[in-house]
């Protein structure tokens, strides 16, 4: 009975509007579970309620999708035996999580600076938790960005020549990459003093989207800048996700093997993830 109390006292504090009063939880505090939960629910319940958070990403994806497609394709040539559609969707589907992520950070930015988060820290609920919730929501906002974005890719000419568990694997690895990315999103947004200013700070990873090779190879770089472009961890995964779909890394014209990459970009991914969870954990932590 005490659990059920605890479970409802955090939903419905959760759940409730910003500019509400928040309930009082139960003196015993809430599992952890429970406040992840509960607040990714919240999050997720905000994303619904303004259509216009999953509207403008997809548009935007589809933006992008469409100039690369059809006017910059034709005058990019490829390694290997694709068509440049074939090449490039998959590097734009793994690039998604840069774009949509940065809505993250400014809703992050918003409910610090409106109180919300003074409000969780005020409770009897593990802190950590309420940023690991946080992170799920965003990474299911990811995850609908990935798939409009996927099926905008098929409409647009895109194949995939390898298998259908490849394939499978691609979208689990671009969903587990985008959830580590939720991370680096929520610090911006906990260092901005506003939703505006962690829409600038989240400006500062689109380089890692445009220096890689989603959408020219990184042979045609300027070579001060290829060991950059080919090592950076958007760039590891861009080349794995491509291998999974395309049947490996010879059709794609790269070096290594499949497994290579796939694994050098689960490093990449889980490093970013302990790295920048336990710097919004503790900047979350800190009272104002």
């Amino acid at each position: 009975m005490v659990m059920s109390t605890t479970t409802q006292d955090v939903a419905a504090t959760v759940t409730a509007d910003r500019s509400s009063t928040p309930a009082v939880a139960h003196s015993a505090g809430a599992s952890y579970g429970t406040t992840v939960a509960a607040t990714a629910r919240r999050n997720l319940l905000q994303f619904f309620r303004t259509p216009q958070t999953l509207m403008m990403g997809t548009i935007q994806g589809a933006m992008f999708l469409f100039l690369f497609r059809y006017v910059f394709g034709y005058a990019i040539s490829t390694r290997g035996g694709l068509s440049y559609v074939d090449w490039m969707v998959p590097g734009f589907l793994a690039t998604v999580m840069l774009w949509t992520g940065m809505g993250g950070a400014a809703g992050v930015a918003e409910e610090s600076a409106t109180g919300v988060f003074d409000r969780f820290r005020s409770l009897p609920i593990p802190r950590s938790a309420v940023m690991v919730g946080r992170s799920v929501a965003d990474g299911g906002l990811v995850a609908w960005g990935i798939f409009t974005t996927a099926i905008i890719g098929f409409a647009v000419g895109f194949r995939v020549h390898g298998s259908f568990l490849g394939f499978l694997g691609a979208f689990a690895l671009m969903l587990f990459a985008g959830y580590a990315v939720s991370w680096v999103f929520i610090v911006l947004g906990l260092f901005s003093a506003n939703a505006q200013a962690a829409q600038g700070m989240g400006m500062l990873v689109i380089p890692f989207s445009f220096i890689s090779s989603a959408n020219v190879p990184v042979a045609s770089m300027p070579g001060w800048m290829q060991p950059f472009a080919a090592n950076q961890p958007v760039s590891v995964l861009i080349n794995a996700v491509r291998c999974l779909m395309q049947g490996g890394p010879g059709i794609v014209g790269i070096g290594h093997t499949t497994t290579y990459w796939v694994v050098l970009s689960i490093v990449w991914y889980v490093a970013i993830t302990l790295v920048f969870a336990t710097i919004a954990t503790r900047r979350f932590s800190r009272t104002r």
